[in-house]
């Protein structure tokens, strides 16, 4: 089974969907638990959210060429292992890999086979499409349309300020961390167009049972090979 690559900006309804598939398929999927060298957050367990270590042996695994991605992120370090993806195989789970942008670049260089899928909020989705036939009708109703353009910011902006509160209420987060992971909600809205093949998958998550039914539809493949796999009946 591919194991399945996911990104996303926080806020953006990405956890959401992979707890309901979690619950859905139980002991279908399993994390590959990442190393970090930030404190544990109140209510985080040793093992079961991250690895928590430090610095000394995060860069000793590094060193040591123990992880498939690894970078560095509002000021702490992040990394999923090699073994830690080998142990969600051999327990018999899809695993799933919870990876910023940058990590997805790092695995694509390691060249992993395995399926990857951004999910996200529609922020500036609309705002994107706009551009494509901006030129073509502005001479039509210039006037209009800036009226009605003006409104499609106004939705797109407060769509962006929506997920920037949503980050706000966890209360985890400083203004710079804050700050960072918006700038890296942007970066995902650019790296589509940029890098087209670097999602097979990319999920607007502008309705919460459309964008699960989106994912489930993506991984079908996996699913299929999961339950053949639990009922002991091969495919071909």
């Amino acid at each position: 089974m591919k194991p399945i690559v996911i990104s996303g900006p926080s806020g953006g309804g990405k956890s959401t969907v992979i707890a309901k598939a979690m619950e859905e398929y139980p002991n279908g999927f399993a994390f590959a638990i990442s190393h970090t060298t930030r404190k544990p957050r109140p209510g985080e367990v040793n093992g079961k959210n991250y690895w928590f270590v430090t610095e000394e042996k995060f860069k000793e695994m590094i060193k040591d060429n123990e992880f498939l991605e690894y970078a560095t992120f509002g000021g702490n370090m992040y990394g999923t292992s090699k073994k830690a993806l080998g142990d969600v195989s051999k327990a018999g789970c899809v695993c799933i890999l919870d990876v910023e942008l940058q990590g997805v670049r790092s695995i694509h260089k390691c060249g992993l086979d395995a399926k990857y899928i951004l999910i996200r909020a529609p922020s500036l989705e609309i705002l994107a499409e706009l551009k494509v036939t901006v030129s073509l009708i502005y001479w039509i109703c210039s006037d209009l349309f800036l009226d009605l353009f003006a409104e499609i910011q106004i939705f797109a902006i407060n769509k962006l300020r929506y997920q920037e509160q949503r980050l706000r209420a966890r209360k985890t987060e400083t203004e710079e961390s804050l700050k960072k992971r918006m700038k890296h909600a942007e970066d995902d809205l650019n790296a589509v167009d940029a890098e087209p093949g670097l999602f097979d998958f990319v999920i607007i998550n502008d309705d919460f049972e459309r964008a699960y039914n989106d994912f489930i539809k993506a991984i079908e493949e996996e699913l299929a090979e999961l339950m053949s796999l639990k009922h002991g009946v091969k495919t071909h």
